[in-house]
């Protein structure tokens, strides 16, 4: 895992700094044992989440490391990677789907779903199951779109590179 800047939003799940958070009690010698097992259950909690706020039906984009977690007026959650443009839903029209998350003691395992597309200010998504593609009216781009560009700008390129694990080299 990549060093953590000291104003990023610190990866516990606070929402707190950094610095105003894990930094104080690493500092103090409270340094935590396990910050990958921390990350998981950072990003399990972060997308129970957000599919809460897609069953109450608003509209919130948060940033998670590389991932987007994007929930709509409409009821659809999506957990968004920006790497590959990976995507998998998360809730949909306000009912909670499966979250399809594998891991093991080093890797956390995506089943993703779909891959995403944010050209021509459309947000689409292609199926892996079958290449079938579908135009979702009404997200908010502009705002991914931002999202994705912060991001890239955050994570040097190489460390961008890394995310992805190569199943044969396992």
């Amino acid at each position: 895992m990549g060093k953590i800047g000291r104003n990023e939003q610190c990866p516990c799940g606070s929402g707190k700094k950094f610095k105003h958070c894990c930094l104080l009690k690493e500092q103090a010698g409270l340094v935590r044992a396990n910050p990958e097992a921390d990350f998981k259950l950072s990003l399990i909690g972060e997308l129970e989440a957000i599919v809460q706020v897609a069953i109450a039906r608003r509209q919130k984009i948060k940033e998670l490391g590389v991932f987007i977690l994007l929930a709509t007026a409409e009821g659809d959650a999506w957990l968004l990677e920006i790497t590959d443009s990976d995507a998998v839903q998360l809730a949909q029209a306000g009912e909670a789907l499966e979250i399809p998350i594998d891991e093991n003691s080093e890797t956390i395992e995506i089943n993703w779903s779909h891959t995403y597309d944010l050209s021509n200010k459309e947000f689409e998504l292609t199926a892996y199951s079958d290449k079938s593609k579908t135009v979702m009216a009404d997200y908010p781009v502009k705002e991914i779109s931002a999202s994705v560009k912060r991001m890239k700008k955050r994570f040097p390129s190489d460390l961008l590179d890394q995310v992805h694990v190569d199943p044969e080299e396992q």
